[in-house]
């Protein structure tokens, strides 16, 4: 018998479809008692517009593989950090040509105000280098940033570290 939790772990986030939301670090956990499946995910982004088709997704995964019942609940506290892409996960972005983010930046106490944003060393997906640069600081989604690479002249997206 399957269980809620396999197939929840099944379900693709719609923005980046090379990753399951247990991946992205999205799928935080899933509960079954007395029939009743309750699934908590945590966003990306406050604000993700991929939300509702996460919700949908999950909800039509589980009645399809026979759960009637079911929750899907929004956590928002812890706050979704990209250090959650799992290893899988950050593998399965670079294979298909997006930068996989970096650590993200740790905050505790008070926070430097700069003039510019800090540099961050992004590798090209497709050779390898380090000699990249930042095109545009949103992508196709607000998680993505527009790269190119100096080396290999190719342009690529990269999940950006928060």
């Amino acid at each position: 018998m399957v269980t809620a939790a396999a197939v929840a772990a099944t379900v693709t986030d719609p923005e980046l479809p090379m990753l399951t939301l247990a991946d992205l670090g999205v799928l935080r956990s899933v509960s079954e008692s007395d029939g009743r499946v309750v699934v908590a995910i945590t966003p990306t982004y406050t604000g993700c517009p991929a939300m509702d088709t996460m919700r949908d997704d999950l909800e039509h995964a589980l009645v399809s593989a026979g759960f009637a019942d079911v929750e899907i609940r929004t956590q928002l506290s812890p706050a979704w950090s990209s250090d959650w892409i799992s290893a899988a996960g950050r593998e399965k972005l670079s294979a298909a040509g997006i930068a996989p983010p970096g650590a993200a930046p740790r905050r505790s106490g008070p926070i430097p105000l700069t003039l510019s944003a800090p540099v961050s060393r992004v590798r090209c997906p497709h050779c390898g280098s380090a000699d990249t640069e930042e095109q545009s600081r949103f992508g196709a989604t607000a998680c993505k940033a527009l790269r190119r690479c100096r080396a290999c002249a190719e342009p690529f997206e990269q999940v950006k570290e928060i």
